[in-house]
């Protein structure tokens, strides 16, 4: 992506003079970064914007000068947006493809404006941009897809299913308030977006190929030009540092595994077995020799797209882990990772949005499984001790004791007679029948963050104000 250069020179080797041959065929292409960097053409074409209106306010650079290159670069990049430009890889990156196409549109101009910077500072510049973009992006995506939680939580929060530990059945909850701890982990994501936004917005622009110029730039100007909060404060971590692009393929990475464990319930929910959704037509596949399937193949992408995104994250810590400063050609690694890592968690996210739109969920199969396994259980407990007096200890035993009785009849704690229970533990009466059933479980469960079902409507209006605001 870069050389530490700082030359117009427009012959065959962009380089310059330094070489007598051009280079072999291998080492085209395995310099030439155009075929994906091409991507950062609009934050290119921005920086150059910004660098060269500091340069005619410092007066390195006359407005003549200035004039023409902010009109040649604005019909570049019309070209580009119509289709029309036409990448060279033999000018290797995106920098040199936009420069060499501004000098035939308006000659010796074109290349005073790389005066007083390098591809070094420059591409360093244009990622931070193109993050600091799909940061933005992301967060309106996320925000979407909290928006459908919300919107089904509110539907259901009343609608009771059985809560698991070890995916075994565990006590009540409601769907609305399954839908809402998916909705908080998306909330944790987009502050890890807003943190990864407020650190990477400083500006590299004027570290040139690493230790700053002789020219009198104001940094500050493209700084704030280019939105950024200021310009960073050393020339030699400016065009070394990737930390930002490491810590956007992390929040991607704690997303993808969010999103994983999400599609995942969303395949087990929508088995046979369990038969508590059916994912929409458009969301679904069949199968080529069982006509009777009905696969949940976009949870199931969106599972397996998961380690894509590790490995985007694991391949440029190893990219970077060895480097001297300050920049190294391996550091043109950085950009495929990105973008890859971002294509891909943009459209699971998106498909997440659509299935949880677009599910239908059985109530009723889930209440109904929603007392077996005994479910019930902590709350006999919890009655023992708030009316029986029992120490938590004991009632545990006690309930634990009542769980084998009804195992043995083979029903559940809500269809064992008093006098059952009685036998157990003589303080047990009648009032006990009102914590057994699954309603009364998940409707007594009012304790802050809890899944009651008024807790859950109250959830979902403060979720609202808090995250789609």
């Amino acid at each position: 992506m870069s050389n530490d250069d700082n030359t117009s020179n427009t012959t065959s080797t962009i380089w310059g003079g330094r070489f007598k041959a051009g280079p072999s065929a291998v080492m085209e292409e395995i310099n030439a970064s155009i075929g994906f960097d091409k991507r950062l053409y609009a934050q290119d074409i921005r920086g150059s914007r910004a660098h060269a209106k500091m340069l005619a306010a410092q007066g390195i650079l006359t407005e003549a000068d200035v004039d023409a290159i902010l009109q040649g670069l604005s019909e570049i990049e019309g070209e580009i947006e119509a289709g029309s430009f036409e990448f060279s890889r033999a000018l290797e990156d995106i920098h040199m493809n936009v420069e060499n196409r501004l000098r035939e549109k308006i000659g010796d101009a074109a290349g005073r404006l790389h005066t007083a910077r390098s591809r070094n500072d420059q591409v360093a510049t244009d990622l931070r941009l193109w993050v600091r973009d799909a940061l933005d992006g992301l967060d309106g995506a996320l925000k979407d897809l909290q928006a459908a939680l919300i919107e089904r939580a509110q539907e259901h929060a009343g609608s009771v299913m059985p809560g698991f530990t070890h995916l075994q059945a565990a006590q009540p909850v409601t769907l609305g308030h399954h839908l809402l701890a998916y909705t908080e982990m998306l909330g944790r994501d987009r502050s890890r977006v807003r943190d990864c936004r407020a650190r990477l917005n400083e500006c590299p622009l004027g570290a040139a190929a690493l230790a700053g110029t002789s020219f009198p730039i104001d940094r500050d100007m493209t700084a704030h030009a280019l939105d950024f909060h200021g310009p960073t404060q050393n020339s030699l971590d400016s065009v070394s540092d990737r930390d930002f692009a490491l810590e956007y393929l992390s929040v991607l990475s704690i997303l993808a595994v969010h999103l994983s464990r999400m599609a995942e319930e969303m395949v087990i929910w929508a088995s046979q077995q369990f038969a508590f959704v059916r994912v929409a037509d458009d969301f679904s596949t069949g199968s080529s020799i069982m006509p009777q399937k009905r696969n949940p193949d976009a949870a199931e992408l969106v599972r397996g797209k998961a380690g894509r995104v590790f490995g985007a994250l694991m391949g440029l810590l190893a990219v970077m882990k060895g480097l001297p400063l300050t920049y190294g050609k391996d550091m043109q690694e950085d950009k495929e990772p990105v973008f890859d890592a971002h294509d891909t968690m943009e459209l699971c996210v998106t498909a997440m949005t659509g299935m949880f739109r677009g599910a239908i969920f059985d109530v009723e199969r889930m209440k109904a499984d929603a007392g077996k396994g005994f479910t019930t259980a902590t709350d006999l407990a919890d009655w023992l001790v708030r009316v029986a007096g029992l120490p938590f200890r004991d009632a545990h035993h006690v309930t634990g004791a009542l769980v084998a009785v009804a195992e043995d009849k083979g029903c559940g704690l809500e269809d064992l007679s008093l006098q059952e229970m009685q036998n157990v533990n003589a303080d047990i009466t009648e009032d006990i029948f009102d914590v057994l059933g699954v309603e009364n479980s998940v409707a007594s469960r009012t304790s802050l963050g809890g899944t009651a079902p008024d807790n859950v409507k109250a959830q979902a209006a403060q979720a609202r104000e808090r995250f789609l605001k």
